[in-house]
């Protein structure tokens, strides 16, 4: 896993007792062993739902 992620083994097993690690490498594991695209897709911006201040008043 180590040499897949790049996470270095240290920091896996202190993951794994501790539960603690970095975001970056969290990520890192989890491209490894998952489909990092569904985590990509909570990032991407929406459509804003109001265009003008009209419609923000209209729906207040």
């Amino acid at each position: 896993m180590a040499d897949l992620s790049g996470v270095p083994y240290a920091t896996i097993r202190k993951f794994e007792s501790s539960g603690n690690i970095s975001l970056r490498q969290f990520l890192m594991l989890y491209e490894t062993v998952g489909d990092l695209k569904k985590v990509k897709e909570l990032t991407k911006l929406s459509e804003p739902e109001y265009k003008t201040i009209e419609d923000v008043l209209r729906h207040a």
